[in-house]
């Protein structure tokens, strides 16, 4: 399933910063329920999120893809 890729990188990459969570949710102006649900595949990130998850971890998109 390729929105559980999309989570377990969103999740990979936010540890790899160093970020909760919590801490990450709030850099994205997301709730933390919308975080933990893409992280686990229950939803799926829409280009702009996926676009604002790069920013925020100073990735390209690119190297974020799955």
């Amino acid at each position: 399933m390729a929105t559980n890729k999309w989570g377990k990188r969103i999740k990979a990459f936010r540890k790899l910063k160093g970020y909760t969570q919590i801490e990450f949710a709030e850099k994205l102006g997301i709730s933390v329920s919308q975080l933990g649900e893409m992280e686990r595949g229950k939803r799926i990130p829409t280009t702009d999120n996926l676009e604002d998850i790069a920013t925020k971890l100073d990735i390209s998109l690119e190297e974020f893809a799955p």
